[in-house]
């Protein structure tokens, strides 16, 4: 499925071209407001059943049989938007002033416990991605084990225009796939887009009409946004949520090193400060995840850690992959059926990275939220180089090294040849399962077959890796324990991890 597009690495330029292509600019705001406020609380309503019986984006799994129960619910109300006040530059320190208003009807998707008891207080609200063109939900598919084991509540907000009024895909944005259901949302463009996220937050802690959450008490609010919805999330963190104060903490995965402007015109994203950090004055946390993929396109952004901004780069993880894949896509053909685009990857090549980033996203949601109630704050994660690889694996060195890593039996990469295909497939990364041949795959990652820095020798043999399966299985174990105790990856996961290796005839 087209998911996760985020802006290019190669050229903002090409970033503004692509929004253009997308139809992603919009109209200058029809009203001035005086000054910007704290966000409002929007009317929260109960939408028509609509032609489907069901939301766009509804849960492929059986929700029920985690204890959750899915709810849709319409916000709507006057958004602002806004411009820039003064200078903007790296340090992320940015000022707003009011630019507009317009009034706007959107849409909250909500996964919660069915049981009041179940929940733990935390709720995780997701600036849907609409990089393809409609809704998505990324970082519900890397986190999901997490979130449903431990009871946190899940909220997918239509931020964006494209999700609601539709762009250039095969599925015409909610408006267009149920007219009866969302046929009244209105959406009047990105520059709005921050302030209706400030207000789906508000309308969660304080409601005017419906509960989206059934009277559930937040304790914490969390703001979350992976890709494109990233590049969002880090202009709302720095100039947003100063005003708004909205939100507890903050998850940026995958953004780039420049971030989306505040005008909601990607085109815009020439005038934004090149590189954009996080502002580090905040006394609300922010972490910052990348993958693999993300590192060559977000180095320059690269910044210390301090108390209120955490970074991790992750070793052998790809901006989607496999486990995100696989959940999407079984949700967008539940709610699209055939018409679920694909990310249009050549006959024959790599098949996707199936690397650790789900488990290193369960271990930073649990951190995040510890840190936002007044926590610990994250342990930090090296940088990650994907330029010098091991000459033996072909894996990247440094960064956040989980189990799959330490212990490897595939090369494991966030970039792809992507010959012949589409421009969302690279964004899967690879895998090369490892069978003593050849290297077939990464060869030609970085689309260059001569380059010193990728081994010119065959692939390791995993029976001389592995000369029994009780020796692949410890050292599992002695990787996830370390792992564990360097906070980098939680505990349940570790066991499923030993109990895959356990099952493997890896060694045997």
């Amino acid at each position: 499925m087209r998911m996760l597009h985020r802006l290019s690495r190669r050229s903002v330029i090409a970033a503004a071209l692509w929004a253009l292509l997308c139809g992603a600019l919009t109209a200058t705001p029809p009203a001035v407001a005086a000054s910007p406020a704290a966000a409002a609380s929007p009317t929260v309503t109960v939408p028509p059943a609509g032609s489907h019986g069901f939301p766009f984006l509804a849960a492929a799994e059986d929700l029920g049989s985690f204890g959750y129960t899915e709810n849709e619910y319409f916000v709507s109300g006057t958004a602002t938007s806004y411009a820039k006040s003064g200078l903007w530059t790296s340090d992320g320190r940015w000022k707003v002033r009011a630019s507009g208003t317009a009034a706007y009807k959107s849409r909250l998707l909500v996964r919660r416990p069915a049981d009041p008891a179940r929940f733990n207080g935390t709720v995780v609200v997701e600036w849907l991605n609409v990089s393809g063109q409609f809704d998505l939900s990324p970082d519900y598919w890397f986190q999901r084990d997490e979130l449903l084991r431990e009871g946190y509540a899940w909220v997918g907000v239509s931020a964006q225009a494209v999700g609601v009024n539709g762009g250039l895909g095969e599925i015409k944005g909610l408006k267009g796939w149920d007219p009866a259901r969302y046929g009244s949302l209105v959406h009047p463009g990105d520059a709005f887009a921050y302030d209706i996220f400030s207000q789906a937050g508000q309308a969660l802690r304080t409601p005017v009409g419906a509960d989206p959450l059934g009277g559930l008490p937040v304790r914490t609010l969390l703001a979350d946004g992976e890709s494109q919805s990233a590049g969002f999330m880090t202009t709302y963190v720095n100039a947003v949520q100063p005003v708004s104060q909205v939100y507890d903490g903050f998850m940026v995965h995958s953004n780039s090193a420049i971030a989306s402007p505040i005008s909601g015109v990607l085109a815009d994203t020439l005038l934004m400060p090149n590189p954009s950090r996080i502002r580090t004055d905040l006394p609300v946390p922010t972490f910052v995840v990348l993958t693999e993929t993300d590192v060559p396109g977000a180095a320059t952004a690269r910044q210390p850690d301090t108390g209120r901004v955490v970074h991790w780069e992750l070793a052998g993880t790809a901006h989607g992959d496999q486990w995100a894949f696989d959940l999407g896509d079984a949700t967008v053909q539940k709610s699209a059926g055939s018409a679920a685009p694909s990310p249009d990857c050549a006959a024959g090549s790599a098949p996707f990275n199936d690397g650790p980033g789900h488990w290193a996203m369960n271990a930073a949601l649990r951190h995040l939220a510890t840190w936002a109630r007044g926590g610990a704050r994250p342990p930090s994660g090296q940088p990650l180089s994907t330029v010098l690889r091991d000459p033996a694996t072909g894996l990247a060195t440094g960064g956040v090294r989980l189990p799959d890593v330490t212990v490897p039996t595939r090369t494991l990469t966030g970039s792809r040849d992507t010959t012949g295909s589409g421009v969302f497939c690279g964004l899967y990364g690879a895998r090369d399962p490892w069978n003593g041949d050849a290297d077939v795959w990464d060869r030609h990652d970085d689309g260059d077959p001569s380059d010193p820095n990728y081994p010119a020798t065959s692939e390791p043999v995993l029976a001389r890796l592995y000369p029994s399966h009780a020796d692949y299985v410890n050292k599992v174990r002695n990787a996830a324990q370390t792992s564990v105790n360097a906070g980098y990856l939680l505990p349940e996961d570790a066991t499923t991890i030993i109990a895959a290796a356990q099952d493997s005839a890896i060694g045997s």
